[in-house]
């Protein structure tokens, strides 16, 4: 399986459902079809064993593509559920062959039922290609959503707009933006690219290569609760391939990648486009950054209207095996855990641990209009959605607070299953050179420690393992790094890389005139193979650990500081750390 699509929620039926582009006959790619699952709360779900449309109509006899589900039926009313699909006529796809036109087209499917049978529509395909004025790399997974500042084309009062994913051939990686009649869905009507960007551009490190085609782009309006700005997340394909940095003879784990990102972009509506031209950008580049960092893919949204907010999900990749141990493994891929993606605002900030504010190009940086020297900062916020805390019925809670942690003084909580949540917080010293959370695979060598913290006093151990049989997050302050180290395997058909993300902890002018760094704030997802981390709900990395051990351990939580300032402050403090042993069991 891979990409999340036909997501939603049903008013009529009280449930959430998640389609997804599956292979009903063997784990590898073919045969696209869309898998079924429905939900009463985004946590426990039914999946169906067969899918709901498979590749038989003419126009989409090589696959049913990604796509999108709205409520109602294709005039509008409610108590019906509308699938729109890229139907696929031929194959191969690829941004680096020549397009085919026609090969991909614009389809309908409905269900009167709740979305267990769906019928295709006598109009399909209600488009049957890209525009013609331009030579495409691709041209699939349709999202339909308002957009509160678009540029209208001729006076038009539609509130409807269609996002198709794609790109121009050497110009640039785009989605192709159509105004959509929200009384009658078949009817499309082409309003231009909505970037011009060129062809890889990469602001930076913080930003990544937004590559030469994209897929399943989906435009978002997102709010802080006073302001607003206007977002596409997006995948990329025909990134720069890098080789990767190596440490400890071990080489970055996307350089063994696909060549591709999973990224977000806030865009500007043109003031001076004009309105009866179809070839000019309706938007333009402000900034951007990642969604993820990792083995995560074809994020796909939809508005939560129960909870009102945007709710993202993903393909979590199984890359990292070889065509033969994946095979062995019998399945390939996973649907991530939901995502709640927000305007984040950060207020009265002076100052990045390292890096000046002007280079990290995924913030938004606005001077204080009294001249303060402060800023406000703004960027995507991406948290686990709140009702993932369901998952915590049942499970084993231990607690640490307020613990000094150095080189020579490292604490861990009990933990025995692949199945676990971890939310911890550490206040990070000036001294420190890295800081994090290890959870050995193996048992190791264990010693009771003393108790250092008089509330909720742990029953600990100090827990000697070596770090090539441990998964490690950590954070090196001075190259502003966030890194997770995934444990050794004697197997080279498995991609062992280190997998990084650049990330910063920003420094705020309290009311006393103080300054006061935030928090370092860590939560993290494991499930068997599965490990989604989360910092400051604005840097996320994915990864699959690979290891033939049925439990983990610890976890330990440590830092390390300078050798010369061992003796003075604490390299950090564990404020807090939560741990649930045997979620979702």
């Amino acid at each position: 399986m891979n990409d999340p699509c036909g997501l939603g929620y049903d008013p009529a039926t009280d449930l959430y459902h998640l389609s997804f582009q599956w292979n009903p006959h063997g784990n590898d790619w073919g045969n696209m079809s869309w898998g079924h699952a429905t939900s009463p709360d985004l946590v426990s779900w039914t999946t169906y064993k067969d899918p709901i449309l498979t590749p038989t109509a003419d126009y989409d006899c090589r696959g049913v593509f990604t796509g999108c589900l709205r409520s109602t039926d294709i005039s509008g009313n409610a108590g019906s559920l509308t699938a729109i699909y890229t139907s696929v006529s031929n194959l191969p796809l690829h941004y680096k062959l020549p397009y085919v036109t026609g090969s991909e087209s614009l389809s309908i499917a409905i269900s009167e039922d709740g979305g267990m049978t769906w019928e295709r529509q006598d109009c399909n395909p209600i488009l049957t290609g890209p525009p013609e004025q331009f030579n495409v790399t691709g041209w699939r997974d349709p999202c339909i959503t308002t957009w509160a500042e678009a540029p209208l084309s001729k006076g038009s009062a539609l509130t409807l707009y269609g996002f198709i994913s794609g790109g121009v051939v050497g110009q640039t990686p785009t989605a192709f933006v159509y105004t959509v009649d929200p009384d009658d869905l078949r009817k499309w009507e082409f309003l231009g690219p909505l970037v011009d960007v060129g062809l890889n551009l990469r602001p930076s490190r913080w930003s990544g290569d937004f590559g030469a085609n994209w897929e399943v782009a989906n435009m978002m309006t997102l709010s802080d609760g006073n302001v607003y700005r206007d977002f596409i997340i997006l995948g990329a394909e025909g990134c720069l391939p890098s080789e990767g940095a190596i440490k400890n003879g071990v080489r970055e784990a996307g350089s063994k990648r696909e060549p591709r990102g999973q990224l977000w972009m806030s865009v500007k509506a043109s003031e001076k486009r004009n309105s009866d031209s179809t070839d000019e950008a309706l938007a333009s580049y402000a900034f951007s950054g990642f969604f993820d960092h990792g083995c995560y893919y074809a994020a796909n949204s939809f508005w939560d209207v129960q909870a009102s907010q945007q709710i993202v999900f993903g393909w979590i990749t199984e890359e990292d095996l070889s065509d033969s141990l994946r095979h062995r493994q019998g399945f390939s891929g996973l649907t991530s855990l939901p995502r709640v993606v927000e305007l984040m605002t950060l207020n009265n900030v002076k100052k990045a641990r390292n890096s000046s504010l002007s280079s990290i190009t995924s913030i938004e940086v606005i001077p204080d209009a009294h001249g303060t020297g402060n800023f406000t900062v703004h960027t995507m916020k991406i948290s686990p959605d709140s009702r993932l805390s369901r998952l915590r019925e049942g499970a084993q809670k231990s607690q640490l607070v307020d613990i000094p942690l150095s080189t020579t003084a490292k604490v861990m909580t009990a933990l025995q299953s692949t199945k676990w949540e971890i939310k911890a917080e550490f206040s990070v010293g000036q001294s420190c050179t890295r800081v994090g959370i290890k959870i050995p695979h193996t048992s190791g060598k264990t010693h009771s420690i003393k108790p250092t913290c008089p509330i909720n006093p742990p029953t600990n151990t100090l827990l000697d393992s070596q770090d090539e049989k441990c998964t490690t997050l950590s954070w090196t302050p001075d190259s502003e790094t966030f890194t997770i180290d995934r444990p050794h395997l004697d197997n080279a058909e498995v991609n062992q890389g280190f997998e990084t993300a650049p990330h910063t902890l920003f420094t705020f002018l309290d009311e006393q005139g103080q300054e006061i760094e935030e928090t370092l704030r860590v939560r993290a997802f494991f499930d068997a193979s599965v490990l989604e981390v989360f910092v400051n709900d604005r840097t996320v990395i994915s990864t699959r650990i690979y290891y033939l051990e049925d439990h983990c351990f610890g976890p330990i939580f440590f830092a390390e500081a300078d050798t010369a300032e061992k003796d003075a402050q604490p390299a950090a403090v564990l404020m807090k750390a939560d741990v649930w042993d045997g979620i979702g069991v």
